[in-house]
């Protein structure tokens, strides 16, 4: 986290968009992360959409426990159930899910940093002590926490695991604000008359972008493995909705005689990780203005 505080603070807010483009393009872990992640949301679209050889919770017993073939790609569970079909599917749902909660995060946790930064005094010693008290829980357990106390629904999940993340974009946007509040322009557009909450937002906001982005990208990683978690110690998505958490932990009995219903969804949550983290350095790379004007 210090490292892209480091590496993007100072990255200017405006233009350059395809230099950025093309620095991430040519950053191996960028593009390795970028393909894995457009091949897994045409999955979560396919889904969206309709669009899956199989209803992904429709059952049919004889087609029970076949393995991989030309007709179920990926085989199928206890019930006959298609896993590629609810691979796909839990792929769209932990993608909702954890759009939903970074979103939130985002939000919030950046809008309490830049005032926690901005104006310091009392609200920076609240907000700071509020966020001092979320880091002391680990992230999972406090995630366990709250979603064992809301009503299970994918909305209340996204919730509830928004919560843990918002101290993380607390801190990651309170520090870089701390050092541009006091840079000449931010101290002259104050001097003109401006009101402090629109030189925040016009000109301290801006210059925290590239931070807020790599972030964004990190924590959905971070989300999307807090999601499964949840849903394999069954404080996920209730069934019958498709979880991929939830289906490594019903294959978990038959990992002897169906390897393939606990291969399939572990893999896609491991691919899932690994590419937006690798999409997260890219991004980090991408965003560094050291890098610019590489050929």
């Amino acid at each position: 986290m210090t490292d892209i505080t480091q590496s993007a603070a100072l990255a200017p807010g405006g233009g350059r968009t395809m230099e950025r483009v093309r620095l991430l393009l040519r950053s191996r872990s960028g593009l390795i992360g970028l393909i894995l992640i457009v091949v897994l949301g045409v999955l979560s679209l396919l889904s969206a959409f309709g669009l899956l050889p199989y209803d992904p919770i429709a059952q049919d017993p004889p087609s029970r426990l076949q393995p991989p073939s030309a007709a179920h790609w990926f085989g199928t569970d206890q019930f006959g159930r298609d896993v590629f079909s609810r691979v796909a599917a839990g792929v769209a749902n932990s993608a909702l899910i954890s759009l939903v909660a970074v979103a939130v995060a985002t939000v919030v946790g950046t809008l309490c940093g830049l005032v926690a930064g901005f104006y310091r005094g009392i609200s920076d010693g609240v907000i700071s002590g509020v966020t001092n008290v979320l880091f002391a829980f680990p992230p999972l357990l406090l995630a366990l926490s709250l979603a064992s106390v809301f009503e299970r629904n994918w909305f209340t999940i996204a919730v509830a695991i928004a919560i843990v993340y918002v101290p993380i974009f607390i801190r990651v946007t309170r520090g870089p604000v701390l050092s541009l509040r006091e840079i000449e322009y931010v101290k002259a557009a104050t001097s003109t008359g401006q009101s402090r909450a629109m030189v925040m937002f016009r000109h301290v906001l801006p210059n925290i972008t590239s931070i807020i982005i790599v972030q964004v990208t990190l924590s959905l990683s971070w989300a999307v493995l807090t999601e499964a978690s949840l849903s394999f110690l069954g404080l996920g998505t209730p069934p019958p909705a498709p979880s991929l958490g939830s289906m490594i932990f019903e294959a978990r009995t038959l990992i002897g005689i169906a390897p393939w219903t606990m291969f399939a969804p572990g893999v896609v949550v491991v691919l899932l990780v690994v590419g937006l983290n690798l999409l997260g350095d890219g991004l980090r790379d991408a965003l560094d203005p050291r890098n610019r004007g590489k050929k």
